[in-house]
């Protein structure tokens, strides 16, 4: 059986960032765009998927319904953090929107390829930010009927 976000009092979020200034930023721009979530970060690819597999001090993590997924990430790439997720039968199913600063034709080839769920190139203005979470928002949280959480 699909769920309906909207019916879902809070959307969990991951957002997988290592920029200070693009975690507030994210923050500022959610709270802006009165998005209803929780919104968790780690800062690193390695993180990332300790906290996607409830390993270590992530073990009571909520499963995410989606994840924001940058690529340039320390300790393990964002792109390597993409098709870990794909090839993992328990995370494939999560929906990954990479929220990155590359413009680069490959990361995007290569996104895709590792089935991403969309390509968001980052604007550097808040106002264009805010209408990219606003879209995502609209899209992959009211839009959009994901599968339940096992």
């Amino acid at each position: 059986m699909m769920r309906d976000l909207r019916e879902v009092s809070l959307v969990e979020i991951l957002l997988v960032e290592d920029s200070p200034g693009d975690v507030r930023l994210t923050i500022e721009a959610m709270k802006e765009a009165k998005v209803s979530n929780r919104l968790n970060v780690v800062g690193d690819g390695v993180e990332a998927l300790e906290y996607l597999r409830r390993q270590g001090k992530y073990a009571n993590a909520a499963r995410p319904d989606v994840v924001l997924l940058d690529l340039n990430l320390p300790r393990k790439d964002g792109r390597k953090v993409l098709a870990e997720m794909k090839e993992d039968a328990d995370l494939k199913v999560i929906p990954v929107v990479v929220l990155t600063t590359s413009h680069a034709e490959e990361d995007v080839l290569k996104a895709y390829e590792h089935h991403a769920n969309c390509y968001i190139t980052k604007p550097v203005d808040f106002q264009q930010f805010l209408y990219v979470v606003q879209s995502i928002e609209d899209f992959w949280l009211s839009v959009v009927r994901l599968p339940p959480k096992p």
